[in-house]
């Protein structure tokens, strides 16, 4: 009995830290899912012209594409926390997020800029290719540094949602502002010497508990979300969490507190659902990534595809809804997903994995 009631406590008690060893995880497969609820938003969108008929918008106060680039935020804040603590160098974690955002991107603006555009612009095609707004465009967004373009010139002006080429961008200088911000707060806190590491983690979680704060105070009065400070919260939920890793028990129970708590504020109303939803989405994601196991485990052995989904689904959507005018909304999310599956297969196994080789070059 006794050594029942201590195999009891030990499974009880297993916290995140026995699960952050190796790569046996659903990280792949929920970013997948994430990547194509994006999809499915925009599908609404796209389709009519207005995110308005988008059926998660009313009942719960955001869209299945808010929670689900919130899910890829507290991911990315979680593994790359994760691995800049691995590597414990500043320069090989950069080129590490270097090679996993920009080589792919680059590919997809060129595919845009100088494939799409000058098939379906309105322009003359010597005017589409001298205009200073197509090269524009295209710097912009492969930078980052300054946000994005969305316009290129004569391209979906007649969509129902007009000129917008790739409206999935807009969070990606988000993200690299999250990583230059965690980077930056490491090498700070290494200049404090014996105490780097626990200053570090400080740093983290009080920044973490000061933006949920803001976050939640900011839904209680009923104003609008601050879009930098919302993602603040949810990436640093994630790096938060890696640095507690330590202290956060996985238990069934908790994730099932977690979804009653979500299902019964969403029942009640956004008002209540925007205010539990910051508490509990960063355990339940983390849960969701280790403990479920089983066949769900495969798709690991597939590929990373949901960067290429990220990147690619709305022009792709964009362009068929010019192909075919009046396009439905469940038409235009079948035939934009199995286009947008492909090229994220084909981005992966010939450009983003090949890239990721690189990451012990250089450095």
């Amino acid at each position: 009995m006794l050594a029942g009631y201590r195999t009891g406590v030990r499974l009880y008690s297993v916290t995140l830290s026995n699960y952050t060893q190796g790569r046996d995880n659903n990280f792949n497969l929920l970013r997948i899912v994430a990547a194509l609820a994006v999809l499915v938003t925009h599908s609404f969108a796209l389709a009519i012209g207005t995110g308005a008929a988008e059926p998660f918008r009313d009942s719960l106060g955001m869209t299945m594409g808010t929670i689900a680039v919130d899910v890829f935020f507290v991911t990315s804040g979680f593994l790359v926390t994760g691995s800049l603590l691995t590597r414990q160098n500043a320069r090989e974690f950069l080129w590490a997020r270097f090679l996993r955002v920009f080589p792919a991107l680059l590919v997809m603006l060129l595919l845009t800029v100088f494939g799409l555009g000058p098939f379906l612009t309105s322009w003359p095609l010597s005017a589409y290719l001298t205009d200073a707004g197509t090269y524009g465009y295209l710097l912009k967004c492969v930078t980052l540094v300054s946000g994005v373009s969305y316009n290129l010139p004569g391209v979906f002006d007649d969509n129902p949602f007009k000129h917008a080429v790739n409206g999935s961008l807009w969070s990606l200088p988000y993200e690299i502002r999250m990583y230059a911000i965690v980077v930056i707060v490491w090498l700070v806190c290494l200049q404090i010497q014996r105490v780097g590491d626990r200053a570090f983690s400080i740093a983290i979680v009080s920044a973490t508990l000061a933006a949920g704060l803001f976050v939640l105070a900011r839904h209680i009065e009923g104003r609008p979300a601050d879009q930098f400070v919302s993602l603040f919260f949810m990436f640093f939920s994630g790096a938060a969490s890696f640095l507690l890793k330590e202290r956060i028990a996985l238990s069934h129970g908790c994730f099932w507190f977690c979804a009653i708590g979500l299902l019964s504020s969403a029942l009640v109303g956004p008002r209540l659902f925007v205010v539990v939803y910051p508490l509990t989405i960063a355990y339940a994601v983390l849960y969701l990534a280790y403990i479920p196991s089983g066949p769900v485990r495969t798709y690991n052995r597939v590929g990373d595809y949901s960067y290429g989904v990220y990147i690619y689904a709305f022009p792709v959507q964009q362009s068929v809804a010019a192909l075919i005018p009046g396009v439905s909304v469940l038409i235009l999310f079948l035939i934009s997903v199995c286009i947008t599956l492909s090229l994220a297969v084909l981005s992966w196994h010939l450009l983003e994995r090949w890239a990721l080789g690189f990451k012990t070059h250089f450095v």
